[in-house]
Order: C-alpha cells, then sequence, then structure tokens
C-alpha cells in the first residue's frame, strides 16, 4: 500500500562551525511510519530532527516537507527538562497550552472554549493520566510528565510528531511504557513518529524504519535491514559487530563516537547520560541486554 510521503530527505548535509555533521543523508517518512533516528553520541541526531523542522539550514541537499498540511501539521517534542517540585502549573494546563498558549489572556467562554476543555480531555485519556492530571506538573514523576507533554505535542491534530529523546532519563519500566505509548498513538492515530532514540531497544517492536547517522552519512531502511554487522560496518568503514541477545535485545560493538569537540546533545544543558547498549564501544558481558 502507497503511503503519503511526509518528509523527504534528499542528499542533506548541514554543517556547524565550519565542520561538516553529516552529509548525503536520504531518507523518507511517510504518514503513519514509526521512524527512529539512531547512532553514537554527537554525530548529530537532533541537528537532523531540528533541520528537519527547518530550525537549521543546510548545506547541501534538501528537506521536503508536505506542504499541505497547514501550519500545526508538526507536534515537536524538544529534549526533556525536569519541571521544578514546587510549580503549581496543572497536568491539564499544561496539556492545554498545547491548544491556546499562542493566545494572551483567559480562554472566554464559549463553543471555542467548550471544544478546547473536551479535547484537552480526549487527549489526556489517550496517554492515560487520567489518574493524575489535575495534580500539579512538578510533583509529577518523570514518565508521568511525559505523557502529558507528549498529550500537549497532540493537542492541534499534528499528522507529524517529532520527539528529540523522550526517553531519556527515564527508568526501563518508564521507558518500555512511553515506548509503547508512542507506538498506540502512531497506529491508531494515524501519526507519523520521527523520534530521535539514544537506545533502540526499547522501541524496536514498532518501529518501521531507522535513520542511522554515521560520521559524513547515513543509512535508512528496515531495523533488519539497517541494524546489521555489514550495514553498519559499510557505514562507519570499520569493522562493527551487531548481537542480538537471548531476550531479543541488540548490541552494537566497535561503533565509533563522534569527536568530542562537538556535542550534540544537551550543548548547553546537564551532562549526558551513559550510552544504551547500542552505542557501547566495548564488548558486552554476559547481561548485556540490561542497561
Amino acid at each position: 500500500m502507497h503511503r503519503h510521503i511526509l518528509v523527504d530527505v534528499r542528499d542533506a548535509s548541514v554543517t556547524l562551525g565550519g565542520r561538516t555533521i553529516w552529509a548525503n543523508v536520504n531518507a523518507t517518512v511517510a504518514a503513519g511510519e514509526f521512524v527512529a533516528i539512531l547512532g553514537p553520541n554527537g554525530v548529530g541526531k537532533s541537528t537532523l530532527l531540528k533541520a528537519i523542522l527547518g530550525l537549521l539550514p543546510l548545506a547541501a541537499g534538501t528537506i521536503a516537507r508536505d506542504a499541505d498540511a497547514g501550519e500545526h501539521a508538526i507536534g515537536y517534542l524538544p529534549q526533556r527538562r525536569s519541571f521544578d517540585a514546587s510549580l503549581r502549573v496543572r497536568g491539564l494546563d499544561l496539556v492545554r497550552l498545547g491548544l491556546d498558549g499562542d493566545r494572551w489572556g483567559v480562554p472566554v467562554p464559549g463553543r471555542r472554549s467548550r471544544a478546547n476543555t473536551q479535547r484537552v480531555r480526549d487527549l489526556v485519556d489517550l496517554v492515560g493520566a487520567g489518574a493524575y492530571a489535575h495534580r500539579p506538573i512538578g510533583q509529577l514523576s518523570g514518565g508521568e510528565q511525559q505523557r502529558l507533554l507528549i498529550a500537549q505535542a497532540l493537542a492541534r491534530h499534528p499528522r507529524l510528531l517529532m520527539l528529540d529523546e523522550p526517553l531519556d532519563s527515564l527508568d526501563l519500566p518508564n521507558q518500555a511504557s512511553i515506548a509503547a505509548l508512542i507506538g498506540r498513538i502512531c497506529r491508531t492515530e494515524g501519526v507519523a513518529v520521527i523520534m530521535v532514540a539514544h537506545d533502540v531497544n526499547p522501541i524496536l517492536p514498532y518501529l518501521d524504519k531507522v535513520i542511522y547517522l554515521g560520521q559524513g552519512g547515513a543509512v535508512s531502511g528496515t531495523p533488519a535491514r539497517v541494524i546489521t554487522t555489514e550495514t553498519l560496518s559499510a557505514l562507519y568503514g570499520i569493522p562493527i559487530e551487531v548481537l542480538t541477545t537471548s531476550d531479543g535485545r541488540l548490541v552494537v560493538i566497535g561503533q565509533p563516537e563522534a569527536p568530542a569537540h562537538h556535542t550534540d546533545r544537551h550543548e548547553h544543558g546537564p551532562a549526558a547520560p551513559a550510552p544504551g547498549p547500542e552505542e557501547r564501544d566495548a564488548v558486552p558481558s554476559a547481561d548485556a541486554g540490561a542497561r
């Protein structure tokens, strides 16, 4: 079945500070697809997401987005920042900001206000946050906050949802539940998802396609085609080994990190967490499947 193309990346390159971050990237994202952007630290995963959003200029090539989707066709969730514990804004209010956060003043009662209130309720139900959406956002757990932020990004019925490491800093149970939520939204709502991921394993069961970045290039395709010893060895130009653990997790061995003078993640924020299993440049131990 032919799917409508929402994003078309052709021979794209980005240069920052006189240095090429990646080049000759080709990929497409179709309606309803779940696509992950993968690769080692500093290779430019978030940079690609920002380039697709139009926030960074290309040095070469093109990135075309569906012109018929309208101005609110993209929902965007940037890299996670923790909320102050004293913040009194309710989860419901946070979700509503996705609808009318660009308008000044208190919402005026009327048809629009009632419709927005119902939309917020529907979104809270969609992400399974009904039990705590009335509580202050600063008092919620990381997983609960992330569910409400995803609801906010979905507020205006986007056709494309762009998520920058939404599983970052979450524990393993919350990673699994948020990954399942995103996969369900992609399928039931027909929303295409482009997600930067530090570890592919939590989202692997839900993925249609991956864009795997390496130094100077990228490979795009199904996870089974891309995340292989042969494909990644060709991408990096050095021997790479991909192992599958007994529980189905993928471990990539020998993958180089990008030069230290470029940090794509949390550039002016907190230090990055330890890399996930597919980004470790060492032979894994017997429990390599666990983070």
